[in-house]
């Protein structure tokens, strides 16, 4: 199922003329919030954060070319550096996206063309880092690269609650990921590095959640069904860039993000702070997505059991393997 489509399978179009009604509706909020945003936010800039020292000139320069000697990251801490990359790399199609479904006019065009600066920023650092100290291969991360943002960025989720609720998800799992992999690095500078872009990942998904939590007040069904449809089907943005399933298990299998990770850091906080689980005054359409979100978060939390059982069997197997 895709975030456009209902439970039963049938295409779910955004009402063009509801989504005009609940973007006046909710500017003020956008407004509020981005007044709240700048007051909080922290500028920086990327080239702080960088070991330009730890550099040296590829072959083109007379220097030498990557080698995989160059790296001492575990394969699966390279593999969740360049989906995390490839990822922000995709912040043009992002941004088409947001202006398609937000438009461009005043607080809504002011928040996505700065959220846009502000993501721009965490592509360039990381970019430099691994480039700089060789952690990945660049040429190898230039053809992924060039793939990923040729693929587009997989298309809008919908209409405006559906992208409010799936920007909502999306920024706190970025975060999430940014943050551990910083801590699997063993890098202090990349650690440094992603705890300041999961900073940013954070204050975004407070900004959208906010909005969220809004919609939900105005326009409570309507909000419910699509909150249930990105929950049930949540992707990540850069599922379409080469590789990434390969990666993403890898990814897993490390516990930078996993499901017991979605589940527990991602999904439930949402959930819990909208109330979702316990709202009232719903309509017919808003007490069934919320009943089929109560069902899925259950049925997630005995898959996550399963993974992290699953995955300690796994490793304990490749421990004995490795002793004998």
């Amino acid at each position: 199922m895709t975030p456009t489509e209902t439970t039963n399978g049938a295409p779910r179009h955004p009402d063009p003329a509801a989504d005009s009604v609940l973007l006046h509706e909710l500017e003020p909020v956008v407004a509020q919030n981005i007044d709240r945003h700048l007051a909080v936010v922290r500028d920086w800039n990327p080239h702080d954060y960088v070991p330009w020292s730890r550099g040296r000139d590829y072959a083109l320069l007379g220097g030498e070319d990557w080698v995989p000697e160059d790296t001492t990251l575990d394969p699966a801490v390279r593999a969740a550096l360049v989906v995390n990359l490839l990822t922000e790399d995709n912040l043009p199609g992002y941004h088409g996206d947001f202006t398609g479904t937000l438009g461009r006019d005043a607080a809504w065009g002011e928040w996505t063309n700065r959220w846009t600066a502000e993501e721009a920023r965490h592509g360039i650092a990381l970019r430099d880092y691994l480039v700089v100290t060789r952690a990945v291969d660049p040429v190898d991360l230039e053809q992924r690269r060039l793939a990923h943002m040729s693929a587009g960025s997989g298309g809008a989720p919908g209409g405006i609650l559906q992208t409010l609720a799936y920007v909502t998800f999306q920024e706190l799992a970025t975060r999430i990921s940014h943050r551990n992999t910083g801590v699997a690095t063993g890098c202090p500078v990349a650690e440094q590095l992603l705890v300041r872009i999961a900073a940013d990942e954070n204050l975004h998904m407070l900004f959208y959640r906010n909005l969220l939590e809004a919609a939900l007040d105005r326009a409570p069904d309507d909000t419910m069904t699509a909150i249930r449809d990105v929950v049930l089907d949540f992707r990540m943005p850069g599922e379409n860039q080469p590789g990434f399933a390969r990666f993403s298990a890898m990814i897993a299998m490390a516990g930078i993000y996993d499901l017991p990770l979605h589940h527990e850091k991602v999904v439930m906080p949402v959930l819990r702070h909208l109330r979702v689980l316990e709202r009232t005054g719903l309509g017919p359409a808003g007490e069934a997505a919320r009943e089929d979100l109560a069902r899925f978060v259950e049925d997630l939390e005995r898959r996550a059991a399963t993974f992290t059982a699953r995955r300690e069997e796994r490793l304990a197997r490749s421990a004995r393997r490795a002793s004998a």
